[in-house]
């Protein structure tokens, strides 16, 4: 009789927003993987030792990695700190991945670019990234394809979830206190659920499990496109705020540490086509997170 075997997965910097997504979702998919979620007080993957230790103690087939330095400004002064944690690590998984016979899952980010595109970025787009947080990101993307042929990255942008601090609950929470709001407006993307992601994930789990394992460079955000400024509005109106003011701002009347990319909308043909994946648009999926942070 054919006999069902669980497959292991590692999930690292699993209580962030796309890691507690994953958690969310596990249960219903236990019949064929059995995750391991651990974040940097279970696992530190800048040791190597530890993260080989722990991939052979627990006979992991695939790692998801969710861990990332992700405070852009800060990372401006704590440059050592950011590379440690968003390519160091990331090496570190891929050395480790190979040694074991496992394969990744690894997420990165729109700043990436440049931003100076005028139509949504492909996967083959040259990088170009302004930030110190752009550039560590980038440098893992080129180190884990060295270092583990059987990865896959997956870009994404605008993140934001019920868990942890995001744009989304930012602008409730100033909605909720202020009279008005300046916001900028000559940004454009598009926003990510981090629970579409994460479904995402799974499908392309499921697919490697079905078929084979697709390694390569993917892009994926809500479907859409929008501004900072725009996305304020659908997040208020979608909260039920009407007595905060919303106003637009540009780029240079609101100075920050680190550049942003000006336009980082990501194409996101190849992962649908690839993978059979769907994706709903961010108005619909910004919707359906705001209703469950207010329930």
């Amino acid at each position: 009789m054919f006999e069902l075997v669980q497959k292991n997965i590692l999930v690292t910097g699993a209580n962030g927003q796309l890691g507690s997504e994953i958690r969310r979702i596990a249960d219903v998919h236990e019949d064929n993987f059995r995750f391991f979620f651990t974040d940097v007080d279970t696992l530190d993957i800048t040791d190597l030792k530890a993260i080989d230790h722990f991939i052979k103690e627990n006979k992991i087939k695939y790692i998801i990695n969710c861990a990332a330095y992700t405070a852009v400004d800060k990372a401006e002064d704590d440059a050592e700190l950011c590379y440690k944690i968003n390519r160091d690590a990331v090496i570190n998984l891929g050395i480790s991945a190979t040694n074991n016979a496992a394969k990744i899952i690894h997420v990165s980010t729109d700043y990436v670019f440049d931003g100076t595109n005028t139509r949504p970025y492909i996967e083959t787009d040259p990088v170009n990234p302004k930030s110190v947080y752009g550039k560590s990101k980038q440098e893992a993307e080129s180190s884990l394809m060295d270092a583990c042929a059987d990865s896959i990255v997956i870009r994404t942008a605008w993140l934001y979830s019920i868990f942890g601090n995001n744009f989304v609950k930012t602008m409730i929470k100033l909605g909720q206190e202020r009279d008005t709001l300046n916001v900028v407006a000559d940004q454009t993307g598009t926003p990510t659920n981090a629970a579409d992601l994460a479904k995402a994930i799974i499908k392309i789990l499921d697919h490697s499990e079905a078929y084979d394992f697709k390694a390569g460079i993917y892009h994926y955000s809500n479907e859409g496109v929008t501004t900072w400024y725009d996305f304020t509005l659908a997040i208020h109106k979608d909260a039920g705020i009407t007595s905060c003011k919303v106003s637009p701002i540009t780029t240079d009347q609101y100075p920050t540490k680190a550049a942003r990319p000006q336009y980082s909308v990501l194409d996101k043909t190849k992962i649908k086509t690839t993978f059979g994946i769907t994706i709903p648009n961010w108005e619909e999926s910004l919707n359906i997170c705001v209703r469950e942070l207010l329930s």
